[in-house]
This record gives structure tokens, sequence and C-alpha cells, in this order.
């Protein structure tokens, strides 16, 4: 490997500023605000969203209105789905109106 091509990698805190949850991991990141575990020190980052509280892992995820946004679609495009059915049902009718004569 080609020297000094690599960023630095550090020993680091990520903290939840969320829950106060902490991972100790290493990583290129690094910042000013120093904390000392187990004789180590590591640069603290904090995270707005970690596994601790983001909501799919927490459980706690919000629905999305689908029935709101399938009518928005609806209103912007004319129907969608009612304009292909009545297309099929005209398709069908027409070549039993060709058997009939």
């Amino acid at each position: 490997m080609k020297k000094d091509i690599h960023p630095k990698y550090n020993p680091v805190v990520f903290v939840d500023a969320n829950t106060g949850k902490e991972y100790i991991t290493r990583s290129t990141k690094s910042s000013n605000e120093k904390k000392t575990i187990d004789g180590v020190e590591y640069s603290v980052i904090s995270l707005e969203i970690t596994a601790d509280s983001h909501p799919f892992w927490t459980g706690k995820q919000h629905r999305v209105d689908t029935a709101g946004r399938i009518d928005s679609f609806n209103k912007r495009f004319g129907g969608g789905a009612n304009i292909t059915s009545a297309k099929r049902k005209t398709r069908k009718a027409a070549p039993a109106a060709e058997e009939a004569k």
C-alpha cells in the first residue's frame, strides 16, 4: 500500500442525541469533543438517529395515508384504474357484437 494517502482511523464514540446510547467504534471522522472510556480517549460524535431511536427498529412507525394519496393521484390523472377497466369492458364487448352479426 502507498503511504500517507489513507485517512487517519480514530477511535470514536457515536452518541444518539435522543436516547443517549453510545456506540464505541472506529472511524475516519473525528471531533474536538473527547471522552475517555476505559483509559482510551474517543472523539464524541452526536447523531440524531441511530438503531436505538429509528422508527423502523423501535416499532413506532407512522403509517402513510395511502387512501389520500390514491385520491390525489386519481384527481391528477383522471381516475387511472377506472379508465382502464372501462376500456377492457368495451374491448370484450366488441368481439361479441361482431359474432352476433
